[in-house]
């Protein structure tokens, strides 16, 4: 195995429910030449099998196998650090369905952790909960800390807008888990079976997928297609080992060659 790929989401395969054109080409490109890749998704609230059946009308056609979330990697992390705990969960589906299969309890009193995940059902009822049990000792922990995408008609916040008002009312600090923590990072090349000079990371955001795969040393391949656009590059003080519009026309072979020199 020469080299694998773990692949973001939201930006860089599909925009909302559309495909982005060409990115069915390349996963296919991928399972044709057996090189192994990775959906990796901050997003805690889809379990691997919702994963699965997004991608499937878009004509890509994977296994739960290939997919890794947020809630995944919090939930093994939870389990490493305090294997058979508890926990309260401001959380949907993924997140709950992943603390249960790494042996963790849910509870609505006395919890070791305070969760935080996506979700649409959050209630000011259930934030003051939160609060009172991370003041009561309860460590607080988040997916991830997706921003908000400020944009009208947007129906759901960002974990990091919930996370910084529980950090708020309490005083206390989250542990994020998902990109780009290492964490995760480390967690998903693992999983894909990869050393460090092996792995590429294919993502569109420079904050998350980018820093992240630099931080952990990993190959990157930024795409155009979703948040990070060329004008925003001169922000950072580092940069993408190769940038794409998007994955349309992707040559493989002319990319694997250039990231091995």
């Amino acid at each position: 195995m020469d080299k694998g790929f773990l692949i973001d989401m939201d930006g860089v395969i599909y925009s909302g429910n559309d495909l982005i054109p060409g990115a069915d080409t390349f996963i296919a490109e991928l399972q044709k030449k057996g090189i192994p890749f990775l959906f990796m998704t901050n997003n805690s609230q889809r379990s691997p099998i919702d994963v699965v059946n997004k991608l499937s009308p878009m004509g890509i056609k994977v296994t739960e196998e290939n997919v890794y979330t947020s809630a995944m990697a919090t939930a093994w992390f939870l389990s490493f650090t305090h294997p058979n705990g508890t926990a309260y969960v401001l959380g949907e589906g993924g997140l709950i369905s992943s603390l249960h299969n790494n042996g963790y309890s849910l509870v609505t009193q006395d919890p070791d952790y305070v969760v935080i995940g996506e979700g649409r059902n959050f209630t000011l009822e259930m934030a003051n909960k939160a609060v009172d049990m991370v003041l009561g000792g309860a460590k607080l922990i988040a997916t991830n800390l997706d921003p908000s995408p400020k944009k009208i008609g947007w129906s759901n916040l960002g974990i990091k807008a919930i996370v910084k008002m529980i950090e708020e009312a309490t005083g206390k600090r989250a542990f994020s888990v998902g990109k780009p923590s290492p964490v995760m990072m480390r967690a998903a090349r693992k999983k894909l079976g990869l050393m460090t000079d092996q792995t590429i990371v294919i993502g569109d955001t420079m904050d998350t997928d980018i820093l992240g795969s630099i931080q952990m040393g990993y190959k990157t391949i930024m795409t155009l297609s979703g948040v990070s656009k060329r004008a925003d590059l001169g922000d950072y003080a580092f940069a993408p080992d190769m940038i794409i519009d998007s994955l349309k026309g992707f040559d493989l072979d002319k990319a694997l060659e250039k990231l091995s020199e």
